[in-house]
């Protein structure tokens, strides 16, 4: 495994498309950017109102729902985790185990920025442990601690 916290560039959809198995419409993470191996990274998801879950939560008030929000960062975490794991990680998958103190302090809205800000807080063998903010204009929306497992 990777064990220095070298900053990498940044890595678009197609990459994280082979970090990770989501597909539309569960693959919420456009990009990755500011990445520091086995430490942190930067997640973008750009928000629009063609996400087939504003057809119904709300359709008047269109709101992305907090679970999703959290979804979002735990991909984040999770295309981290395979860039660092490198050839390590070939042919596994990352599970959520927990998710603690999620807190969600303004909606995210189409046409909305979302970053999706994630920090290792520790890893041992194949635990590894997040906090996570979602941030829209410098502003911070969402926040959680979370906990996933790599798994083959």
């Amino acid at each position: 495994m990777t064990t220095d916290h070298k900053k990498i560039d940044d890595i678009d959809i197609n990459r994280i498309k082979e970090l990770i198995p989501h597909r539309y419409p569960m693959l919420l993470l456009d990009k990755l950017c500011d990445i520091y191996l086995s430490e942190k990274a930067k997640g973008i998801k750009a928000v629009t109102i063609n996400e087939p879950f504003f057809q119904g939560h709300f359709p008047e008030k269109p709101v992305m729902p907090g679970v999703l929000i959290v979804e979002a960062m735990a991909q984040t975490a999770a295309s981290l985790v395979m860039l660092s794991l490198g050839a390590e990680a070939e042919g596994k998958l990352v599970y959520f185990m927990s998710i603690d103190g999620a807190k969600f302090r303004k909606p995210v809205e189409p046409g909305d920025m979302l970053e999706l800000h994630v920090q290792k807080v520790q890893h041992r063998r194949n635990i590894w442990k997040f906090s996570a903010k979602g941030i829209v204009n410098e502003v911070v929306v969402a926040e959680a601690k979370f906990t996933a497992m790599i798994a083959t």
